[in-house]
């Protein structure tokens, strides 16, 4: 009942969540698909909690929008395998009708699979027992019940598997706290880690218990493979945290595109540097949310971290970037003004590399020496 209750209309955050997974998709799709054609010819969309595919309002829901760009693409109208479930017979019927109405669904080779399973133990033990192929998988649980570490796991153990989950915060916070989801919880953190965050969450103001709550999530993902692991966060009207979109990847260059596709829908950006967090109110109010200067941070960050030491603009961003909210255009900015101070030496000059209109470009090849410029 919970989940037909948030179809009922959509809200800017479910908006800002179907819009970064329909993105990567079709990114993490055109990275794949050249690999794949090499391989077995087959690339995977797994939805566990799909929904009835529309909100009441009508708007698409994520399946319809991952089934659209199929559909427009040649490549992966013979390549793509989607698998849509919800224990909801309601919301899976609704689905199975929107998708039939979908102009040129009857071109994609193979016909999306529509499931009615409870995610539990059954699903994660098939997944770990079978070589999947290259999947995008999404988790987007009302709640928490059926989101798991092994759940997780059992997709991202395969070549070219992608995973984005909706962490729910509020309940997961409350459920830390309640005896009678421990199960759940510990299924989501580990028995281990659940203990240790129970313990010390108590003494926590609100700010530092989400710090830590997301922390320890991510920690718990990247301990079982997941090497990158990068939280978006949505807030209410009321600017609380309301709930995380994390993704995981075991490559860089999933964690890349995914990073450009969440700084381009975050809701402020101060110095150019994203907030990877969606707000209404920030939205509304954007001139009250630029209060601070990130990029004189990061500045000092690398002067320190690399002095003394020779690299390549893509290098730097490469070896600093993880974890950190700076995107490529972020270093470049900062690298550039960096030379202009002479703090740092850029081989080719600045003058060498200014265009006719007088613009200073920065290739990603550029070699930079963390040493002041010789006068």
């Amino acid at each position: 009942m919970m989940n037909n209750i948030f179809f009922d209309e959509t809200s800017e955050q479910s908006l800002a969540k179907a819009t970064i997974v329909s993105k990567y998709f079709w990114a993490w799709a055109k990275v794949i698909i050249p690999s794949v054609k090499r391989r077995q010819g087959r690339i995977a969309y797994i939805d566990l909690f799909a929904g009835p595919g529309r909100y009441k309002d009508g708007t698409k829901s994520t399946p319809l929008l991952i089934l659209e760009k199929a559909i427009r693409d040649n490549d992966m109208r013979e390549m793509l395998v989607t698998i849509f479930n919800d224990k909801d017979g309601n919301n899976s019927q609704s689905l199975q009708k929107a998708i039939k109405l979908l102009p040129g669904i009857d071109t994609l080779k193979y016909k999306p699979q529509i499931n009615n399973q409870e995610v539990g133990e059954e699903i994660v033990k098939m997944f770990e027992h079978r070589q999947l192929i290259p999947t995008l998988f999404f988790v987007d649980p009302w709640g928490y019940k059926g989101l798991s570490l092994r759940l997780v796991n059992s997709i991202l153990k395969d070549w070219g598997c992608d995973c984005i989950f909706f962490f729910n915060y509020n309940r997961i916070n409350m459920g830390l706290a309640n005896k009678i989801v421990e199960e759940h919880m510990n299924a989501l953190f580990g028995k281990e880690r659940a203990d240790s965050l129970r313990e010390r969450l108590d003494i926590m103001q609100p700010e530092q218990r989400e710090l830590t709550i997301v922390e320890e999530i991510s920690q718990a993902i990247q301990k079982m493979g997941g090497k990158y692991v990068l939280p978006f966060r949505f807030n209410s009207m009321g600017n609380r945290t309301s709930h995380h979109l994390i993704f995981v990847s075991k490559h860089f260059k999933g964690y890349e595109i995914m990073k450009t596709i969440m700084a381009g829908e975050s809701s402020k950006a101060d110095q150019g540097v994203p907030s990877f967090e969606y707000s209404p109110a920030i939205v509304q109010q954007p001139l009250l949310f630029e209060l601070t200067r990130p990029l004189d941070e990061l500045a000092g960050m690398l002067l320190s971290e690399f002095a003394n030491e020779q690299l390549t603009v893509q290098q730097v961003y490469e070896k600093h970037n993880i974890g950190k909210p700076y995107v490529l255009k972020n270093y470049k900015d900062v690298l550039k003004q960096l030379e202009v101070e002479e703090k740092i030496t850029i081989n080719p000059t600045a003058a060498e590399r200014r265009k006719h209109k007088g613009e200073v470009t920065l290739a990603d090849k550029v070699n930079v020496l963390f040493v002041p410029r010789r006068k």
